[in-house]
């Protein structure tokens, strides 16, 4: 038993010490972004938004006045595309196709330009299971808003270090 105990906790210690982590366990936003003033967007975004600054130093402002950092929502669109039919017409793949336009701005000025952000998923729809592909859809479709939100603020953060040089 006591050697069970010390052999997870040597794993667990070089696990740690080579970097690892969960995937979604933390979210590091930069320290240039202290508060954000996110405009637009549909309301599954800004949850997921929510969640990505709960776990960082940043905050959602109320007002742009009182952001860092603006981001503007454009053209928003999630698609769901069936790719392949079963034998009884019913969809076995299926694409989920996100994509939306951004731009930034710092203190009420233009920080980078309108910007597309596009991304695709795939996966297979088992028929037999239907509860549980439901399920699926829903977390591809958290996973890819939590990655736009990376995305756009992994860019306002290199545009705040260039614009600051």
């Amino acid at each position: 038993m006591l050697r069970k105990k010390i052999a997870v906790l040597v794993f667990s210690v070089l696990l740690s010490a080579c970097g690892y982590h969960l995937r979604g366990s933390s979210t590091e936003v930069a320290q240039e972004i202290k508060s954000i003033y996110w405009d637009g967007g549909t309301l599954q975004l800004r949850e997921q938004l929510k969640g990505v600054l709960g776990s960082s130093a940043s905050k959602l402002a109320d007002s742009p006045e009182k952001a860092g950092v603006t981001v503007k929502i454009l053209n928003e669109d999630f698609r769901h595309r069936v790719l392949s039919l079963s034998s009884r017409g019913r969809s076995n793949e299926v694409e989920l196709d996100y994509q939306l336009d951004y731009e930034l701005y710092k203190e009420g000025k233009l920080l980078l330009e309108r910007q597309p952000l596009r991304l695709r998923r795939e996966y297979f729809n088992d028929q037999q299971d239907i509860i549980a592909k439901d399920n699926e859809e829903r977390v591809i479709r958290d996973e890819m808003y939590q990655q736009a939100i990376q995305s756009i603020l992994s860019r306002a953060r290199l545009e705040l270090q260039a614009a600051s040089k």
